[in-house]
């Protein structure tokens, strides 16, 4: 399912895209499609499709503050004056944590070398294409972006960690699950210890 288009980027792997609405789709997303923590794919022209997480969101409301006149109720607005651009809308942080190379048929973690165009569409994934970013070649769970999305999800890095663990523990297996729960408990662990030195 479609949720955004990119708008712009903050930096190589960090982008921001903008919440599609009914204004460009007759069935535009629900909220819990593009929540925090969701992964996202983004197909590029040459065959790879770059993967992410959405790691933040903003409200964008130009309207704020201004203390015009309004002539007409916003419901209105469409008919009266059709060439009325709503400007409001929603913007999601992106965070790029890898790739898959569709000739190739291969996954991998890391900072993807290609540029994401302005006005790329964004998917959401399935639960199968999540689950399938995670299963190495030997079947068994990996996460070799961890430190990636630790350095570049400021103040959200250990949550949006947990919630990715929250979400991806009841698809694997006993041990994956296992392996899982020493990251969660790790990751509380390092909460406890970082809010005690403030």
């Amino acid at each position: 399912m479609k949720i955004a288009k990119i708008v712009k980027s903050n930096s190589h792997i960090d982008y921001v895209g903008r919440v599609i609405d009914q204004l460009d789709s007759a069935n535009p997303p629900a909220a819990d499609d593009y929540g925090f923590g969701q992964f996202v794919r983004i197909p590029l022209e040459d065959m790879n499709e770059i993967v992410g997480v959405i790691y933040d969101s903003q409200l964008l409301n130009p309207d704020y503050g201004s203390y015009g006149p309004r002539l007409s109720p916003q419901p209105d607005l469409a008919v009266l004056s059709p060439d009325y651009i709503n400007e409001q809308g929603m913007l999601i942080g992106i965070l790029l944590l890898g790739w898959r190379d569709v000739l190739k048929n291969e996954i991998r973690h890391g900072v993807p070398r290609c540029i994401v165009p302005v006005n790329t569409d964004v998917y959401r994934t399935t639960n199968d294409e999540f689950l399938e970013f995670h299963a190495g070649g030997d079947g068994k769970l990996r996460l070799h972006y961890y430190a990636q999305l630790l350095a570049h999800s400021n103040l959200f890095g250990s949550y949006l960690l947990e919630t990715i663990v929250n979400n991806l523990s009841p698809m694997c297996g006993a041990e994956d699950q296992k392996r899982l729960g020493v990251l969660k408990s790790s990751l509380a662990w390092q909460r406890t210890l970082g809010n005690q030195k403030h």
